[in-house]
């Protein structure tokens, strides 16, 4: 699942858009390859093949009560018919459910969540026995109780009931659309990751209690109705409806269930192995779907040549939905995208937003291997998932689009995201025992997407990507079809290359933090070494330590490695060969640490860093490590800004993406003191410069030069550059004219420029401009700019407008988090409308993680301990379960900054003042 679509937060605490925002043996026959004879669920499933469950759930795992399903019957197989009501909102359902009776018992029990059961009967070859149904709402499960015992052996359970089709963007729920008439009608959609299968059917919601399933949808007969396979047949039924029945699925965990009844135009292509892939797109908008089917068609090829395993469907959809609250969701053969994630308009869609699409789709697609082939057997190992999806996005997106850069864009990304809220106290590790429902959320985040990434980039680099690739086409034809841990995979990983994964591997993935290593450079003679010592980042007296694989690259070979070792201790040596002028760890920034170099070592850094003789990863990795230093009290602030000097001759844009995310902490930090103007002043003589080099019109179409421009306009816009703010309004002005239109990539940063002014009429021109769009990505533009302004009336009349009938509910977290963002002003009046309106936010998003990214928006930037109290009260009497690490990391943020500006608060006003 891709949950790194609402932002990301950067240094500064600041809610940022992100970029709108992986050797041969044997190949696996395609499963189910012929639909004229589908395979049975028994043969589908692996024989003799035990059920493991993680050790993790021998231990304390929650501060709450929770029980797994208990293994006395276990399901094999569900054929399930659901017909859902567009008009009433309800759906009803039947089924029946193979299962097999491990042992004697009365009662059984499984998930279900909101649904009212009518009818519970057990029939085996002894006869019928009906059941008394009893829920357990708080555990989200349904005990049916028999007179008898079950006996050991198969059986079916066969039931009737009804649900909602809720509006929580959970479970079956409805999602709202406007035909191109503009009429307002409703389409009934899924969402099952993480626990919410059970709000749709009874079932064992459990990843490792995985099954077939024969899905039968009952419908309009002019509504589209997928499901994860190909349709089988289709009947008509009375009151204008048909039925339509799905071919058998393989064996698969709940959560990757899905169906969507609605209407929908298409796209359709075949990759190279002939799978059928569509694009379902709102009516009328066909062509918005050409990119993502291009992008995929390429993307199933890749993956099937990387994996050595054909992709296992005869087909892959791709729908983009209007209500949903994840970026996108894997579910086996039906992949469902926020409309942002998927469509691409050819004119009004930004580069940004096209390179978006590509990463969310490979991200995807990458999980039909890892993911639904192989699953993870618990939650705690929710990063076998996300991290490796994370990382295989870029591999992909590389091949299909090398003009994007997009390893250097990961460091930016995924890299410095994950090692910012790695840092600190509230972190936690890659691998945490996850207990309740209610903690699952809690974990789709930095750690198990961002750091599981990157520590799956550093191991590949370890070990080489030919004995990567052997180990994972090992690994996912051992595992097929079942559910693994860890282990699994550093097993096969380290048989492929030798090397010990597992030992290095556990000291990143089992407790949570990096390390710091504070180098110095020593000669004696024609022998040059750097003495290496390793200490916890940011936590004082902690004793933890990594196995760290070290690399270096120097003046004579900066884009190689010209030195390697594998740190083990608190100390240790790293030869390098010749006598260069400079050495620089960490080459690439391809390992999960940061670096300390020593005066001497760094000063003779800064000519390669102006004269661009380092790599563009490594002039990214230098500032950021030293601003990370200084944030953390390790080195001084002023230094750091020093260090911007170096980068006078810097063309790169993600050098600049990093150093401007960087900058924009340090205003925020000021913003509350007397000295905003100044940092502005030092922002504009940074910027403008880069501005010129860029200028406001694009000649040659280059992809990184657009978001270059564009994330220099909206920097010198938000600090008020006169000639910048001057040249937006006009070219705004020429757009809702009609006299020229605004190139997509310029958009966001001129919308935000130009409401820096305050202008009623401006506000009034882009909340009309949003009324006139139908593109999802305008008004997530829009909406992202809206907090630009810095009155009170129009941060009033914004928030507002956050929680109108207008903004979808997915969308008012960017409406709240701009407005908190932009200014100190706007921050404090967002707080108190989230007190004023908390219990209408919390009904809306409770239990799921859009909560906990709101309030990461509002609360992270302030700089007095006043706030951090306030915030915690304020917690303390509303609680958030599903948010709890959210606010403490809130809080941390908040006493960070307030340490921050007391240490070098002076010393950069002295830095700005001279």
């Amino acid at each position: 699942m891709w949950r790194r679509s609402v932002g990301v937060l950067g240094r500064s605490g600041a809610l940022i858009a992100r970029s709108a925002g992986r050797q041969a043996v044997r190949s696996v026959p395609r499963v189910l390859s012929s639909y004229a004879r589908p395979l049975s669920h028994t043969q589908l499933l692996p024989k003799a093949v035990p059920l493991r469950r993680s050790s993790q759930t021998a231990k304390k795992m929650s501060e709450k009560t929770f029980q797994r399903l208990p293994l006395n019957v276990v399901p094999k197989h569900y054929t399930v018919q659901l017909k859902p009501d567009l008009q009433a909102f309800t759906f009803t359902g039947e089924q029946t459910i193979n299962v097999s009776v491990a042992e004697p018992t009365k009662t059984v029990v499984l998930n279900s969540a909101d649904i009212t059961i009518s009818s519970a009967e057990f029939v085996s070859a002894a006869g019928n026995a009906v059941a008394e149904v009893a829920f357990q709402p708080k555990e989200e499960t349904v005990t049916l109780t028999f007179p008898e015992d079950l006996a050991v052996g198969d059986g079916q359970i066969k039931m009737t009931f009804a649900g909602e089709l809720n509006d929580k963007m959970k479970g079956f729920y409805r999602s709202k659309y406007a035909t191109p008439s503009g009429e307002e009608r409703y389409c009934a959609v899924t969402q099952f990751e993480a626990t919410d299968a059970r709000r749709a059917l009874p079932c064992w919601d459990e990843p490792a209690l995985k099954a077939t399933f024969d899905v039968t949808l009952v419908v309009p007969e002019d509504r589209v109705a997928l499901s994860n396979m190909p349709v089988k047949s289709e009947s008509k039924v009375d009151g204008g409806l048909r039925s339509v029945t799905y071919e058998t699925t393989p064996i698969m965990s709940t959560y990757l269930l899905a169906f969507i009844v609605g209407e929908y135009d298409y796209v359709e292509g075949k990759d190279a192995d002939g799978v059928v892939v569509r694009v379902y797109t709102p009516v009328g908008k066909k062509e918005q779907g050409e990119f993502a089917l291009d992008v995929a068609v390429k993307t199933l090829p890749f993956y099937k040549k990387y994996f050595d395993i054909p992709y296992p469907l005869p087909k892959i959809d791709l729908i983009a939905i209007a209500d949903f609250a994840a970026g996108a969701m894997e579910n086996w053969g039906l992949v469902t995208y926020r409309e942002t994630a998927l469509l691409v308009d050819p004119v009004q869609s930004s580069a940004a937003a096209r390179q978006w699409v590509a990463l969310v789709v490979g991200h995807e697609l990458a999980h039909q291997w890892f993911g639904n082939l192989v699953t993870m057997e618990w939650w705690t190992h929710l990063w076998l998932n996300e991290g490796f999806a994370s990382w295989i996005e870029y591999l992909c997106v590389d091949h299909c689009f090398p003009e994007y850069d997009i390893w250097t864009q990961f460091v930016t990304h995924d890299l410095i995201r994950a090692l910012e809220l790695d840092a600190m106290s509230n972190s936690h590790a890659i691998e945490v025992p996850v207990g309740h429902p209610d903690e699952i959320d809690e974990i789709f985040d930095a750690i198990s997407y961002s750091k599981g990434s990157s520590v799956i980039r550093m191991l590949h680099s370890y070990i080489g990507d030919e004995a990567f690739r052997t180990g994972m086409h090992n690994y996912l034809t051992k595992h097929a079809y079942k559910n693994t841990f860890t282990e699994d995979l550093w097993e096969a990983l380290g048989d492929a290359s030798g090397k010990p994964v597992a030992k290095v591997m556990q000291t990143w993935t089992e407790k949570m933090g990096f390390p710091v290593l504070e180098v110095e450079r020593d000669d004696q003679g024609s022998q040059v070494s750097v003495k290496m010592s390793q200490k916890h980042f940011g936590v004082d007296n902690s004793q933890s330590q990594w196995l760290v694989p070290v690399n270096a690259c120097s003046s004579e070979s900066p884009a190689t490695s010209i030195a390697s070792s594998m740190l083990e201790g608190k100390t240790g040596e790293l030869a390098v060969p010749n006598t260069p002028a400079w050495i620089k760890l960490n080459p690439g920034a391809v390992g999960f640490y940061r670096v300390k170099y020593s005066s001497s070592m760094l000063d003779a850094l800064l000519p390669a860093v102006r004269d661009q003789l380092l790599g563009s990863r490594d002039r990214l990795n230098l500032q950021d490590d030293l601003f990370a230093l200084a944030q953390a009290g390790q080195s001084n602030t002023a230094d750091a800004l020093r260090l911007t000097e170096a980068y006078c001759n810097e063309n790169d844009y993600t050098v600049w993406l990093s150093l401007s995310s960087n900058i924009a902490a340090i205003s925020k930090l000021l913003a509350y003191s007397e000295h905003t103007s100044a940092m502005s002043v030092f922002v504009h003589k940074l910027l403008a410069p880069v501005m010129e080099r860029v200028g406001w019109e694009s000649s040659d179409g280059n992809h990184l030069t657009a978001l270059l421009r564009s994330l220099v306009v909206g920097a010198l816009g938000s600090h008020k550059h006169p000639a910048t703010v001057e040249e937006a309004r006009r070219r705004f002005q020429a757009h809702v004219s009609g006299e020229s239109t605004l190139p997509a990539d310029l958009r966001a940063a001129v919308y935000s420029a130009v409401l820096t002014g305050n202008d009623v009429s401006t506000f009034d021109e882009l909340l009309a401009l949003f009324d006139k769009t139908d593109l999802h990505e305008e008004r997530v533009r829009i909406m992202r700019s809206l907090g630009a302004a810095s009155s009170r009336e129009l941060i009033d009349r914004a928030l507002q407008f956050s929680l109108s009938d207008k903004v979808r509910s997915q969308d008012t977290v960017f409406v709240i988090g701009s407005v908190s963002s932009h200014s100190c002003l706007g921050r404090d009046v967002a707080w108190d409308f989230l007190k004023d309106n908390w219990t209408v936010l919390y009904e809306r998003y409770q239990g799921g993680f859009l909560l906990a990214r709101l309030i990461s928006s509002l609360c992270s930037d302030f700089v007095t301990e006043e706030r951090a109290a306030e915030v915690e009260k304020f917690f303390a009497e509303n609680p958030a379960p599903a948010a709890n690490r959210a606010i403490k990391q809130s809080v941390e943020r908040i006493r960070r900054n307030v340490s921050w500006l007391e240490r070098d608060g002076e010393a950069i006003a002295n830095f700005l003042r001279s």
